[in-house]
Order: structure tokens, then sequence, then C-alpha cells
């Protein structure tokens, strides 16, 4: 399986970029090949040892900064370190790739040159997130800030794929993201969206609210992404400050030092299962091909975890199993767009 790499995305490029791959390939077997300046990239992964690791180069010479247009970028640089890296999957050269650089770049990029399945009208960015149960999938996180009706409706479609044949849920529960749990809640156009999902032959447990992100009692949580990006940073902030908050209180006092001695395995756990370096990346859904988006900042270990996140796109076929759910649905789509249902409006 090879997995291409945006080498030179990401705030901390290429050196985490190729510490993370440098792992990722020694730990799962992958190969890897590193999109980016060739002269910068190998110099990097000279601080390695790669013997008998298939990392290969392929020299980008345009690189997209993270502050820049997405269009501009689109229409300009064809050959930065995304484009080609995009082309790499389109071609068949890759059978996926990783990118923390500029997530609209991305995300246009992949959409223009991959294209999207049929009967996805814009892909999305779907997160795996940690709570007392498991794990739950959130989509769209960021994709689209302006979504019609009918896009959260094809979310839905996505995230149950995704949860059922990566996450390994037999029956995942889905819910829409409002402001409360009663039917008549929220907007008039996500009442019809909530009528529309209790008819598809789908587990849909109905409107669900913020507390439902982390309680486990919901697989896939399906909102738009303006809403969607605002709770996932939330989420972050959060939990950055609770472990700030946690390490502060420790370091008080020498007998909370003590104790924390004596608990230090059972933070560790919470640390693990709460950490979203353990799930490394977001893979845009609905595209024709892997592509698994990472945060800018992204640590290493979350990095290698975003190839492994990749990878598993590949061996479960997401985007094929997507194309077979959303031709299932079809003709009930299409009967609700020649009805004129306001969703389609």
């Amino acid at each position: 399986m090879k997995i291409a790499v945006d080498a030179m995305g990401g705030d901390f490029a290429p050196q985490r970029v190729v510490e993370g791959a440098v792992l990722a390939a020694g730990n799962f077997g992958h190969e890897i090949i590193l999109v980016g300046d060739e002269a910068k990239v190998g110099e990097e992964l000279k601080r390695h040892r790669i013997s008998g690791l298939g990392i290969t180069i392929h020299h980008a010479v345009e690189v997209v900064r993270m502050d820049e247009s997405p269009v501009e970028a689109l229409r300009k640089k064809k050959k930065s370190s995304i484009r080609l890296a995009v082309h790499l999957v389109k071609e068949g050269v890759a059978d996926a790739l990783l990118s923390a650089g500029n997530t609209g770049a991305v995300m246009a990029t992949s959409q223009f040159v991959l294209r999207t399945i049929p009967g996805v009208d814009r892909p999305a960015i779907a997160t795996v997130l940690p709570n007392v149960k498991g794990v739950s999938l959130i989509l769209d996180v960021g994709a689209n800030v302006d979504s019609r009706p009918y896009h959260l409706i094809q979310f839905a479609i996505m995230g149950e794929l995704y949860a059922r044949h990566t996450l390994g849920k037999e029956n995942p529960s889905v819910g829409l993201l409002n402001i409360g749990a009663e039917e008549v809640k929220g907007t008039e156009l996500t009442r019809e969206v909530l009528k529309t999902l209790k008819s598809l032959p789908i587990n849909f447990v109905g409107n669900v609210e913020g507390r439902d992100v982390y309680n486990g009692n919901v697989d896939v949580i399906v909102c738009d992404g303006f809403v969607g990006n605002i709770a996932l940073k939330i989420s972050e902030g959060v939990a950055s400050a609770m472990g700030t908050v946690l390490r502060d209180e420790i370091e008080a006092s020498g007998w909370r030092k003590i104790g924390y001695t004596l608990l230090a395995p059972a933070f560790a756990r919470f640390k693990k299962r709460f950490d979203y370096s353990e799930y490394g990346g977001a893979p845009l859904l609905g595209v024709n091909g892997n592509v698994i988006i990472s945060h800018g900042g992204s640590s290493v270990k979350a990095l290698m975890n975003g190839i492994r996140s990749a990878g598993e796109c590949v061996e479960h076929g997401i985007p094929e199993k997507i194309a077979a759910g959303m031709q299932q649905y079809d003709g009930v789509i299409q009967e609700m767009r020649s009805s004129g249902s306001v969703i389609f409006q």
C-alpha cells in the first residue's frame, strides 16, 4: 500500500511530517511517497534510519501557505505539494494521501482533481471523537460552512457508511445536531431534514444536543461545517484547559504530587483515551479517493496515526462503499428533488 504524504504541509513541515512518515513506514509497513522540496525533505530523512523502509521523494517546486486562498492556490500553484499529492492518487500511483497543510486547499484540490462521488454534491470532513463508551463520528467539521439541507442528508449517509465499515459499528445510530431533542426545535429547514432522515432506512435517532457528542449515546452526529468546526475547536480547547488546570493543581503541593504518583497509570490511560493524536486525521468523505486531513499543528504521533487512518480507508474501500451507498439511496433523493421538496431549494 502506498500513501502520498504532503511533506510541506503544516506548521512544522517538513520536520514533523517526515518523522511521522518514517514512524508510520516502520510501524504499519506502508510505502510512503513524500511530496515536497527534494532537498529539504532529503535533509530531514538523513536524520532517520530508513534502510529497508519504502520511502521515496516526489519533488514539488511549490508550497501552499497556510494562510493562502484555496482558490488562488488551486488556480496558480499547479506544481504544489498538495496538487501533486492529489494527482498521485488520481493516477493510481498512490492509494491515499495525507496532508496537514491548508485545509481549504486540500479540499478544493481534491474535489477538483478527484471529483465527487456520484450522488454527493459536496464532500465532508469527518472527525472521530472519543466518548465515555468508545468513539463517535461527527461531520461536517469544516468543509462546508454554508451547507444546504440536502448536504446534511448526504453527510448522514456517508457518516453511517464510514462508521459501519471503518469504526466497526454494526448498526450505527445517527443523530442530527440541534439545540434540543424535540422535533419542533430548530429552523424550518432542519425540521424538514429531520423528517427526511426519519424516512431513510438507517438507524436515525432524531435530534441530539451538544452533550450527546461525548456521552456515547449516538455513533454518528450530523451537522453543517460551521457548527461542526466550532464544536470541534471548543472540544479541543476544553481538553487543553483541563490538562493545564489539572497539572497546576497537582504541582500546587507535595502531597498532591505524591497522590499523582499513585494515580499516574490511571491518568496515562485517561490521556491516551482522549488524546486526538491517537486518531491522527479526518477523512474527506465524498471524493473519488482516500484523503486524510490533519491539523496544521499536528504532533509527530498524530501524523503517524493519520497515515494509519489513510491506510484503513484503503483497506475498507471507503470511497467504493460510499459510492454503493449513494447509489442505494439515489431513488429516494431523486424523488425528493423532483417533488420540489424544500430541502433542495
